[in-house]
C-alpha cells in the first residue's frame, strides 16, 4: 500500500449559510472547487471511478474510490490532516461518507437539503482533524455502495508507528453481477423506485435523491410474497434462511479477490501482523476465523480495547476491528477466513512466510457458521471509556418492520416520516434499541462515536464504536456525549434494510 505525505494546512475556501431544520444554529457549507493561495500545498486526491472487476473469471462493471496511482482509499499518517479533494468520474451523481469519521456536519457525505450530491465531473473539497483508527469510506446514495463504491480509510497513530508489526489492510464485500436494483426489486416485488431513491434518504425535500420530493419510496404494504421461495440464487431471499440473510450472492470478497485467487500477503516468520479488518459487505455478517493463528482485538471500530485473545471473531455490516497474530518461527502459509454467517461461504487472504507453500483454500467451509452475536460484543472494553455522569437524555427506539413486506423501519414509521431525535451539545445521552423486528440489525450513527452501555438489558462498560449489533428479539443500549452538531442518520448498515426504512435522524442543535 501506498501511503502519501503532505504538508497540511486549512484549505482557502468562501462559507456559506445553510439553514437547518429543527437546529439552532447556522452550519458552513463546503465550497465545491474553491481556490487555494498559490503557497498553500496540494490536498490528497481521490476520484470515484469506473472500472471492471474479474469475479471467479467473469467480468464485472464496478466502482472504486482511487488515488492517482491506483491505491484504493486513503493512508494517513500521525497528525496528518484530512485535506482532500475528491473527484467524482463515475458516471452519475454520488457522495462519499466518511464511516468513522465525526467531521464537521456539512462534510460526514450524506446528501441533504444543505448538503448537495456530487455532480458527475464535479470535485469537492474537505478538510477537518480526522479521527485515529481503521475506518472506511463508501458510498451514501442510491445502492452504490453494492457495487463497491467503497475504500479503506487508515488513519495511524504514532503508537501504530512504534508498534512492530506488519499492517495488513482488509476490506470485505458481498457481490452479485445482478444490478442492485434489481436485487432490492427481487425483495420488495417492484415497488420502489429504485433510481431516484437517495440511500440515506436525507433529503428533507432538497430534490437531490429525483422526483420523490425528499421521502422514502414507500412499500406496497399489500404486496404478497408467493412465488418468492424460488429466488435463492436470483438475487432474491434465501428462504431456508431468512432470519439471517436477505440475499444470495454470487460471490464474497476480500480486497476484491475469492479464494479462487486470493490475495497472498507476504510476511515474516516470528513477526507480528495487525489485521486491519473491514466489513464493508451490503448485508453479509461474518465469522474471522484466524486457523491455527491465536490473535487479539486490540480495537473495535478504529477505537482502543482492552486486549481479547481467540481466534474466531463476529463482525457485522460496518464495523471493524484490529487483530494482532504473531506467526511462529517456523513459517508457513496461514489463511485468514471470513465465513458468512448461516452459511458456507468464505472468503480472505492468506498470510505467507517465505519459501511457504500456499495451497489452495475452498470457498466452502465443512460446515455451515451459526449466526453472529454479541459474545464478542460482551467481552470488549473500552481504553478511554466516557467519564461518569449523570444522563441529561434519554431516547428508547424499536427496530420493525419484516420480510413480507419487505420494509424496515423504526417506531413503525419508514424514513421520511421519523421522528428525528434531538438532544442538545453537551448532553449525555443515551439511545436504547430494541429489536421487535425477524432479523439482527447493525445500527450506525453518524457524526458522534458512543461507548455501549448495555446489552439485553444488562449494563456493561463496553467498547466505543460507531456500529453495533442488536439482535432479534434483543436490545442495546448506547451513551454519547452530544459534541457534534448537525442532523446525523441513525440507521442499519444492512443497505437493503436502510433503503426500505430503517433510518432515522439524531438532532443536536447547539446550545444558545
Amino acid at each position: 500500500m501506498t501511503i502519501l505525505q503532505t504538508r497540511r494546512h486549512f484549505l482557502a475556501s468562501a462559507a456559506s449559510a445553510a439553514a437547518l431544520g429543527g437546529l439552532s444554529t447556522l452550519l458552513p457549507a463546503l465550497i465545491p472547487g474553491a481556490v487555494r493561495p498559490a503557497w498553500a500545498a496540494a490536498p490528497l486526491r481521490l476520484a470515484v471511478e469506473r472500472r471492471v472487476l474479474e469475479v471467479m473469471g467473469k467480468p464485472a462493471s464496478v466502482f472504486g474510490i482511487r488515488q492517482p496511482d491506483g491505491t484504493s482509499g486513503l493512508f494517513l499518517d500521525p497528525g496528518q490532516r484530512f485535506l482532500v479533494d475528491l473527484a467524482n468520474r463515475a458516471g452519475e451523481d454520488a457522495v462519499i461518507h466518511w464511516h468513522g469519521m465525526t467531521p464537521p456536519y456539512a462534510q460526514d457525505g450524506v446528501a441533504d437539503v444543505n448538503r448537495p450530491l456530487i455532480r458527475d465531473g464535479a470535485s469537492q473539497g474537505y478538510d477537518f482533524e480526522p479521527r485515529p483508527g481503521t475506518h472506511w469510506m463508501h458510498s451514501h446514495h442510491g445502492l452504490q455502495e453494492q457495487r463497491l463504491m467503497a475504500a479503506p480509510l487508515i488513519v495511524r497513530t504514532t503508537e501504530d508507528r512504534r508498534e512492530d508489526a506488519q499492517e495488513v489492510t482488509v476490506l470485505l464485500h458481498d457481490f452479485t453481477f445482478k444490478d442492485p436494483a434489481e436485487v432490492l426489486a427481487g425483495l420488495t416485488g417492484g415497488t420502489m423506485d429504485h433510481g431516484g431513491m437517495d440511500h440515506g434518504g436525507m433529503n428533507h425535500g432538497g430534490g437531490h435523491g429525483g422526483g420523490h420530493g425528499g421521502a422514502m419510496p414507500m412499500m406496497n404494504h399489500s404486496m404478497d410474497m408467493k412465488g418468492m421461495g424460488d429466488m435463492k440464487g436470483m438475487g432474491g431471499m434465501t428462504m431456508a434462511a431468512m432470519d439471517l440473510n436477505d440475499v444470495e450472492y454470487d460471490a464474497y470478497l476480500a480486497n476484491d479477490r475469492t479464494f479462487d485467487d486470493p490475495e497472498v500477503v507476504r510476511v515474516e516468520r516470528g513477526g507480528r501482523v495487525r489485521l486491519r479488518l473491514i466489513n464493508g459487505a451490503t448485508s453479509t455478517a461474518f465469522h474471522i476465523e484466524l486457523g491455527a493463528l491465536d490473535g487479539t482485538v486490540v480495537a473495535a471500530d478504529g477505537n482502543p480495547v482492552q486486549p481479547v485473545t481467540g481466534r474466531r471473531f463476529g463482525m457485522v455490516m460496518g464495523q471493524r476491528l484490529d487483530i494482532l497474530v504473531r506467526l511462529p518461527d517456523e513459517g508457513g502459509a496461514f489463511p485468514v477466513l471470513a465465513q458468512r454467517e448461516g452459511e458456507r461461504q468464505r472468503t480472505g487472504i492468506i498470510l505467507a512466510t517465505p519459501g511457504a507453500t500456499v495451497n489452495k483454500v475452498a470457498g466452502l467451509a465443512d460446515g455451515a457458521a451459526g449466526p453472529v452475536d454479541l459474545s464478542l460484543e460482551r467481552r470488549l472494553t473500552a481504553l478511554a471509556p466516557l467519564a461518569p455522569r449523570p444522563t441529561d437524555a434519554a431516547f428508547t427506539i424499536r427496530l420493525t418492520g419484516g420480510m413480507a413486506p419487505y420494509v424496515w423501519t423504526i417506531d413503525d414509521r419508514p424514513f421520511g416520516e421519523h421522528r428525528p431525535l434531538t438532544v442538545l451539545k453537551g448532553q449525555r445521552v443515551t439511545v436504547t434499541m430494541v429489536n421487535e423486528s425477524p432479523m439482527a440489525h447493525p445500527m450506525h450513527l453518524h457524526g458522534q462515536h458512543f461507548q455501549v452501555a448495555a446489552l439485553n438489558g444488562t449494563a456493561l462498560a463496553g467498547a466505543v464504536r460507531d456500529t453495533v449489533l442488536v439482535p432479534m428479539n434483543g436490545s442495546a443500549t448506547i451513551a454519547f456525549d452530544a459534541d457534534n452538531p448537525g442532523r446525523w442518520p441513525l440507521h442499519c448498515h444492512n443497505l437493503l434494510h436502510m433503503a426500505t426504512g430503517m433510518m432515522t435522524e439524531l438532532v443536536c442543535e447547539q446550545t444558545i
